[in-house]
């Protein structure tokens, strides 16, 4: 339902030809500026325009639209376009005060599947880090429905994206975080752990990673439900991403000493040692190029060994933990591009004698440092929110 873009090629076609550098620039005649206003005014989307008629289809009964021909494919094209809009926080929070927010989250509950998760994922963008949004949402009663998807809709992938929703909108969101508990929304996590649907499992996963960094006093609910056996059976997943994810989440739940929860995860003693095991030995086993991809589990696998039983995986002997050159610096790109002009610079200082602190400096261009083995086991909220939307 989206407008046509500009027609781009007539107006390249147009620009080279009146600024090809073979003759100097001339001014526009009268009737090449009205065609060019014209071609550009014709093409363009007032934003606010469009989320307003986008508001006004969502407002409308379904039986309604279906009777005047509009399919559910329709709908979803359209929600497709308001997702590209509300993709600016300004328009994110536009949304409500022309009145789109609400009957967007009565789309939650339409009765075509697509509808309901595409829904969920236009609700991701808008409240992804837009504290704002979160707040409008929350009052709006948004989390309740988004609740219900993600725990009981019989569509794995609307359970899916509700969840990547949720998790969007409780990320630092307080008020939020306590509603999702009051809600059961733990029970919820433990029973997406049970699915088959290895990209559900994986944002169960990143969500319970989130709320145990952020919340140690909730290591004990988790164990409570039963969290750390679901844990070590996925840490033995095929998927790469899912058995990082459990491990996360043990090594979380080991730590926590406040609670005692590192003592009760000691409980499944036998079966934590024999998974560490397991994967030490997988791990011993893979190849050049496995290895380097799984860093981050090697280190988890180390990290966890560590904390459960003070002292270093056998990961180190092996010389497994860190492979040769993974702690070496960046590569230095912008040296040669810089030094030599540095350098003559230095050499010769400015002949005016004026002061060389008058000199804007050149810019340094700087590599990222090699991740720590600390950084492992640090939310990376924004990185889980990515694989959210994309997911």
């Amino acid at each position: 339902m989206a407008k046509q873009g500009p027609n781009w090629d007539g107006l390249l076609k147009w620009s080279i030809a009146n600024s090809d550098g073979t003759r100097p620039p001339s001014n526009l005649s009268e009737e090449d500026r009205r065609w060019f206003m014209e071609a550009m005014q014709a093409q363009s989307v007032d934003v606010i325009k469009r989320m307003k008629e986008i508001t006004l289809v969502m407002q409308t009964p379904e039986q309604v639209l279906e009777a005047q021909g509009v399919t559910a494919s329709d709908i979803e094209d359209m929600l497709d376009e308001l997702q590209e809009h509300v993709e600016s926080i300004d328009m994110a929070n536009d949304l409500h005060s022309i009145g789109g927010l609400v009957p967007l989250l009565g789309y939650l509950k339409n009765t075509h599947a697509n509808i309901r998760a595409k829904a969920a994922e236009v609700l991701t963008t808008i409240v992804q880090n837009n504290p704002r949004s979160q707040q409008l949402v929350m009052e709006a009663n948004g989390l309740e429905p988004l609740l219900s998807n993600f725990a009981s809709d019989p569509d794995v992938t609307v359970r899916t994206k509700a969840l990547g929703a949720v998790s969007s909108l409780i990320r630092h969101n307080k008020p939020g975080i306590t509603a999702f508990r009051l809600a059961n929304g733990y029970a919820a996590l433990r029973d997406a752990l049970g699915s088959e649907s290895v990209r559900f499992q994986r944002k169960a996963l990143n969500l319970i990673q989130y709320l145990l960094h952020e919340n140690s006093s909730d290591c004990n609910i988790v164990c409570e439900l039963g969290f750390p056996r679901l844990m070590l059976h996925l840490a033995s997943s095929e998927d790469a991403d899912v058995r990082e994810g459990a491990l996360r989440g043990l090594l979380e739940l080991a730590r926590d000493k406040t609670n005692g929860t590192g003592d009760k995860l000691i409980e499944h003693d036998d079966k934590l040692r024999q998974l560490l095991e397991e994967r030490i030995n997988g791990i011993s086993l893979m190849s050049p190029e496995d290895l380097g991809a799984a860093r981050e589990e090697r280190q988890l696998v180390d990290s966890l060994w560590n904390t459960c039983y003070n002292e270093p995986s056998s990961l180190r002997e092996k010389g497994l933990l860190v492979l040769p050159g993974e702690d070496a610096p960046p590569p230095d790109v912008a040296s040669k591009h810089f030094e030599p002009p540095l350098r003559a610079w230095s050499a010769n200082p400015s002949s005016d004698g004026t002061s060389s602190a008058k000199t804007k400096a050149p810019p340094l261009l700087l590599g990222s440092a090699p991740p720590s083995q600390a950084a492992v086991v640090q939310d990376n909220s924004s990185a889980a929110e990515r694989e959210d939307a994309e997911h």
